[in-house]
């Protein structure tokens, strides 16, 4: 089967990698939108939050005064009673607030998964090109998922530690000022070295998520052509490719882990430093008269609460600057324009009817189109290993594709394309689509430049059917309506009909539902086209694209798609991308094409006579 890619981009490969110091960086506050949804949570957890500090910091000075009402034999049954209840008040309202924050936790992950596909699927064709799709695919799964640590650790801290740690100064501001004093200058210490640790964290988780992508991009790469891999018998070489890059992702998780490493001592060490520091101030004020035994006792305890929230808030730190670190990468994808955006202000293609008029009249047409790829979707894998390494030993080369194309197809007519693989047919159909947009000249549908349409109305009107007839896991029923979903079960069955492919539907008992495996694998190649002719089929456009390859199907499989293509094309505009003499013979109109230039149109006896590569070409059953 001919593979007319070199006029493709390349995807980015093992090679086309970011540093990961040079990735795009995030905030707390890019979170605020997504937080701002929950407005009632928020609302509740801030309550719940104030309740529970209020709780914990009144336990110490009930504790203080219940050892003073001992000493001064006093009651204090219904001091201890209190602190009991206080106790398990602060249980209660601290489970209810984890429950709710992890809810909340769940909402966002949710609402940034939603925004994340639906930019991810509506961006420009282009950006695919140039990326690997196992790292998006992680993007939406793993990074989204560290989101989840802000709320439930992070949010924890930040707001219900927040409130305990300031009612605990107050607290102890009133008790002994003094020691409040050391206790404040020891923690100020340690949150400057926490401070100082976080940004080296968030760069490392950062990196940490850039290789982990890395790794799905490579198992997905792997899975994807296992069959060729098996049959190349390089699956150790495969399974060492993929190691490395689980490798890099461990050492990157090894950096995380090294910064990540100096926040818990650091909080234990404040903590030690503070009660050594409190225990001997406070001893000797109590030797000298001037503190008591239950004051300094209360003191500890608040020591304690306060140093609580913000020993977590520490721990926090990794998981915070981690969430961070996969936000940025969230956020370079849906800061990308979609094409949506690219189009705002474009003219309603239903302004245009490509079916009306006489078939003089152009349904399509290219003048002097010229189409250069972006330099970062040409470049081959191995160009771009060497860019990063000795970019001097790189050549420039030519990346444009199409140079001055020109030439018209009649609406209601069957234009071919021809020529050898690299000259640059697919691209001809992907500038119709505008999954590009031509460099320069113009591309028009019924005169008008495809730029001024609208890209959703436009690919309405046009039917595109791949060179490879890609088939989604699924259903007969699933693909056939991916572009129809309201057709009935009757259209189904009628269009199977129309493209031959009656056998497929009876071969099982579940009929239009029986599955087709994972890219159609259940299927041959030359149902695999049928059925991707039979979902344009149902849609019904009236212009079709179709990058037609029958180079490897059998004599009857080859009548078969034959025959689904005349069912297509009746009362339609047809342009096809010819492997096969006898596709091209039928054809109204013949585009012969050569790197990139048109160098005859004509039918096929005038080009016979006209273009000595359509000769030969033809002479060789057009097997490109």
């Amino acid at each position: 089967m001919s593979t007319d890619t070199s006029q493709r981009p390349a995807r980015g490969g093992l090679f086309a990698r970011r540093k990961p110091d040079d990735g795009p960086r995030a905030k707390f506050r890019q979170l605020l939108p997504y937080l701002l949804q929950n407005k009632p949570l928020i609302v509740v957890v801030v309550i719940l939050s104030v309740l529970g500090s209020v709780a914990t910091v009144a336990q110490p000075l009930l504790v203080r005064q219940g050892i003073t009402n001992f000493q001064d034999k006093q009651p204090f049954t219904s001091i201890a009673i209190l602190v009991l209840v206080l106790l398990v008040a602060t249980a209660l309202i601290s489970a209810f607030q984890q429950y709710l924050l992890q809810r909340m936790g769940t909402n966002i992950v949710f609402s940034v998964r939603k925004v994340l596909v639906r930019r991810l699927l509506g961006l420009p064709i282009s950006e695919f090109d140039t990326r690997r799709t196992g790292d998006l695919v992680s993007r939406v799964g793993s990074d989204t998922t560290l989101l989840y640590a802000v709320m439930t650790q992070g949010l924890v801290s930040s707001i219900g530690g927040a409130l305990q740690f300031v009612g605990s100064l107050i607290a102890m501001a009133f008790i002994d000022p003094l020691l409040l004093g050391i206790t404040v200058v020891v923690i100020g210490l340690s949150i400057v070295g926490v401070g100082s640790l976080s940004g080296r964290i968030r760069r490392a988780s950062q990196g940490q998520q850039t290789k982990v992508g890395e790794l799905g991009a490579s198992v997905a790469r792997a899975v994807g052509a296992i069959r060729t891999i098996r049959a190349s018998n390089a699956t150790e070489r495969e399974i060492d490719a993929v190691e490395d890059d689980a490798l890099g992702a461990r050492n990157m998780g090894f950096k995380v882990a090294r910064a990540s490493a100096l926040v818990v001592p650091i909080a234990g060490i404040a903590l030690q430093v503070s009660v050594l520091a409190v225990l001997g101030v406070g001893g000797l004020q109590v030797a000298a008269g001037t503190l008591t035994i239950a004051t300094l006792i209360a003191f500890v305890i608040l020591l304690f609460t306060m140093i609580a929230p913000l020993g977590s808030a520490f721990g926090a730190v990794t998981s915070v600057s981690q969430a961070l670190g996969a936000l940025g990468r969230i956020q370079e994808i849906v800061e990308l324009p979609s094409e949506t955006e690219l189009d705002a202000g474009v003219v309603p293609v239903a302004a245009i009817d490509p079916t009306t008029g006489s078939g003089t009249v152009s349904a399509i047409a290219f003048e002097d189109v010229v189409f250069t790829y972006p330099e970062s979707a040409h470049k081959s894998e191995t160009e771009k290993a060497i860019a990063e390494v000795a970019p001097e030993a790189l050549e420039v080369h030519d990346r444009t594709v199409l140079h001055g194309v020109s030439f018209t197809a009649q609406r209601g007519y069957r234009t071919a394309l021809v020529g050898p693989s690299g000259a640059g047919k697919s691209t001809i159909l992907a500038l119709i689509e505008r999954f590009y947009d031509p460099t320069s000249g113009v591309v028009r549908l019924g005169g008008v430049d495809l730029r001024g349409l609208d890209r959703t109305e436009l690919r309405a009107q046009i039917g595109y059917v791949e060179q490879d007839a890609p088939v989604l896991a699924g259903t007969l029923r699933e693909n056939l309506t991916l572009g129809a979903p309201d057709a009935t079960e009757e259209q189904c069955i009628d269009v199977l009909h129309a493209v031959n492919l009656t056998e497929v539907l009876e071969r099982n008992e579940l009929g239009l539902d029986a599955p087709v495996g994972e890219d159609g694998i259940m299927l041959s190649g030359g149902e695999r086209q049928r059925l991707a002719i039979a979902r344009t089929l149902l849609v019904a456009p009236p212009i079709l694209l179709l990058d037609e390859s029958t180079s490897s199907l059998d004599g009857l499989n080859e009548q078969l798609l034959r025959e689904a293509i005349d069912a297509v094309a009746e009362n339609r505009t047809l342009i096809v991308i010819a492997h096969r003499l006898s596709t091209v013979v039928d054809s109204d109109q013949i585009v012969v094409l050569d790197h990139g230039r048109v160098i005859g149109v004509g039918t096929h006896s005038e080009l016979i006579k006209s273009t000595p590569l359509y000769r030969d070409l033809a002479k060789h059953q057009l097997l490109v």
